[in-house]
């Protein structure tokens, strides 16, 4: 039995996995109770994954106990309330499996660290890579690192969610899967600035190696692998995740471009774009290491108004060259 603590559209979908195609029992706890009854009535998050069929050996509940009873838990909360509710747990061992991507604010801690605090007798792991919800339910082709720092843990871990078409890699590497997942957020909301202001496909691509650039600087620095941040948890999601309106941080970055307020476009969304509260975490958490980072700076310039598009476009380019390595 495989316990899944969120019920968003992640969080759907990788219950979707886990019940190994209606083999398994998977418990699903949700905050909301349309969700709950969705699920468990139609076999269908209608609110969050619509047209996905479910298997009926997924049960959604809002009592977070009875969820808890399963081992593993896959965490799938946003970021900035993973300490909360992990906090609701008994304080019995168990392994947690972190999916959420961001850095909590005001600690400027990654999801590891934060889960270490709450749950201290709990191992831990870390699924992190390039991923669409509605892709990921529906069975399509898909591959995902899962860093544990205890190799067997990983492998075992590993197996236990595999599927014939989804694939997780085990490495060891928890920070640099968790800084790529954070960073990549904030660095999606550049290129669908870019997109939004018609700015052209040489300023995409120069914009996503740039970033690149940045995650490896901070990603060191935070004492990750390059291999890693380089690897399906690192390149591969920003790949992903700047080059498609199916990212909500791409939409976010979308309507930036075309104009639109920041606050008006998070205040008109049911889901969260995790890069808009990372954003400002990792610019305090990068001037901290003494780590450049003027995407991610322009990207917080966007959205806490201070700066408009073009203003942040003619700043980026106006910086001195200099070498590229």
């Amino acid at each position: 039995m495989i316990g899944i603590i969120g019920g968003g559209a992640w969080g759907t979908a990788l219950a979707q996995v886990a019940s190994a195609e209606g083999t398994r029992e998977v418990r699903l706890w949700a905050r909301e109770e349309e969700v709950v009854a969705s699920i468990n009535d139609a076999h269908e998050n209608t609110l969050f994954l619509p047209g996905v069929p479910l298997a009926p050996s997924i049960r959604a509940s809002g009592d977070l106990g009875w969820v808890a009873e399963a081992d593993p838990l896959l965490v799938v909360t946003p970021s900035q309330h993973m300490r909360a509710v992990l906090a609701q747990l008994d304080a019995r061992p168990r392994h947690l499996i972190l999916c959420a991507k961001g850095i909590e604010a005001g600690t400027m801690r990654l999801m590891h660290e934060v889960a270490h605090e709450a749950c201290p007798t709990a191992t831990l792991s870390v699924l992190s890579g390039p991923t669409f919800a509605h892709e990921v339910a529906k069975g399509l082709p898909t591959a995902i690192t899962l860093a544990c720092e205890d190799a067997d843990t990983g492998a075992r871990i590993a197996a236990l969610i595999a599927r014939p078409a989804f694939r997780p890699y085990a490495a060891t590497d928890v920070v640099g899967a968790e800084i790529g997942g954070a960073v990549k957020n904030v660095l999606a909301i550049a290129c669908g600035v870019v997109e939004g202001r018609a700015l052209g496909q040489n300023a995409g691509a120069a914009l996503i190696s740039r970033g690149f650039a940045e995650m490896t600087r901070f990603g060191l620095a935070r004492g990750a692998r390059a291999e890693t941040l380089a690897g399906l948890s690192g390149l591969g999601d920003l790949v992903l995740t700047c080059s498609s309106t199916s990212s909500r941080n791409f939409s976010l970055g979308l309507g930036l471009g075309q104009g639109k307020a920041a606050a008006d476009l998070l205040a008109d969304r049911r889901t969260v774009a995790e890069g808009a509260f990372t954003a400002p975490v990792l610019r305090a958490a990068a001037r901290e290491a003494g780590v450049d980072m003027p995407i991610t700076e322009a990207v917080c310039a966007l959205l806490e108004g201070r700066m408009a598009v073009d203003e942040v476009v003619d700043a980026l380019l106006a910086r001195p060259l200099r070498a590229e390595h």
